[in-house]
């Protein structure tokens, strides 16, 4: 078997390969978009740590690069009202990791690190007609949805339950993201914020699958081609990965990020919100032992990280992680320090190597 035989997702999107390749702010690069729609599978660029402008600069270069097409991915939350009372006591708790660092506890912090979707990021949508648009923590508002619609872009967005996805599906998506409780980064949860009850992937993608019309892609935990081949067994369409890309010279992320995901294990990520005020699945580090991985303190997303970033940077530049989200999924023991594009050709390539054996077909 050369050729996966569910095309669903390979027609919609206009790819030849049932990979996508996770938007990751703060790690994806332009490049890796390029490098992964090069290789016949979906680049993903994220949008939630982009102004307008940075947004526009990007997809100009993208365009540029390549034809095939590509998704753009922009958060759907709403930004949270000043809370100058939260943001003094999650201040309070984190002041000796301040002065430890010889740096002031009173000094001013920059704002939120993370902006929604809104009208102005819709016009560059509509300037640029991306063919893929997704979403992450469900939908923005419906007169925003019918905007991205009417460009003629494939719109998808993240599920973590069953129920998500119905609602997603009610709400005119052209496919799904079934996110097990593995996946690394945010949780793409909207209806639910129980993280004890969050789904695995083996468990959650062949009942989304059983519950909804559309596609489903699968996420989480898959960083090779046995997973994406358990993945399009249970019913998933494509996949989608992300963990796998962060060993990718591609990657944006600073050095202490790296050398957490080199030895990396099964065990040693957790869900937490220390770092943003949303719960995220990290490697376990310094921050998340003292004040436990998830805290009532932290203010609401996206605010938690201001007060975080000075002594952040200032660990980083002293090559320590002790307050970088090291973002993983469970599954970075088996990343590969390949380029992007091989990558993304190697998983599809092994995964269908494993359904031909399973298959009896090779």
């Amino acid at each position: 078997m050369k050729r996966w035989q569910d095309r669903r997702i390979l027609d919609l999107f206009g790819i030849e390969l049932p990979i996508v390749q996770a938007p990751m702010a703060g790690a994806t690069s332009v490049e890796m978009v390029v490098a992964t729609a090069r290789a016949g599978g979906l680049g993903s660029l994220p949008s939630a740590q982009f102004s307008v402008d940075q947004l526009r600069d990007a997809l100009k270069e993208i365009r540029a690069s390549t034809h095939a097409p590509v998704n753009v991915n922009f958060f759907a939350h709403t930004t949270p009202a000043a809370d100058p009372v939260a943001q003094m006591r999650w201040r309070a708790i984190l002041a000796h990791y301040y002065v430890e660092a010889d740096l002031d506890p009173a000094s001013a912090v920059a704002g939120a690190g993370r902006t929604p979707f809104d009208a102005s990021f819709c016009d560059v949508v509509e300037e640029f007609s991306p063919e893929v648009v997704s979403f992450h923590f469900g939908l923005p508002e419906s007169t925003l949805v019918r905007r991205v619609k009417a460009t003629g872009a494939k719109l998808i967005s993240s599920a973590t339950t069953v129920a998500e996805a119905v609602w997603l599906e009610d709400n005119g998506v052209d496919a799904v993201i079934a996110m097990g409780f593995e996946a690394g980064g945010h949780r793409g949860n909207f209806l639910s914020h129980d993280m004890s009850t969050q789904v695995g992937t083996m468990a959650l993608v062949p009942q989304v699958v059983d519950a909804i019309k559309v596609p489903v892609i699968a996420a989480g935990g898959i960083s090779d081609g046995r997973g994406v081949a358990a993945a399009l067994m249970l019913g998933a369409s494509a996949v989608q990965i992300g963990t796998a890309y962060l060993f990718c010279p591609e990657a944006r992320i600073p050095p202490v990020h790296s050398e957490a995901l080199a030895s990396a294990r099964d065990d040693n990520t957790a869900i937490t919100n220390v770092f943003t005020g949303r719960p995220a699945r990290g490697i376990v580090n310094r921050l998340m032992r003292d004040i436990g991985p998830i805290s009532d303190a932290a203010p609401s997303f996206p605010t938690a990280g201001a007060a975080l970033a000075p002594i952040r940077s200032k660990a980083e530049g002293e090559g320590n992680n002790d307050f970088t989200n090291l973002w993983s999924g469970q599954a970075a023991r088996l990343g590969r320090q390949l380029p992007a594009e091989e990558l993304t050709r190697a998983l599809y390539d092994e995964a269908m190597s494993v359904i031909a054996r399973r298959s009896g077909a090779g």
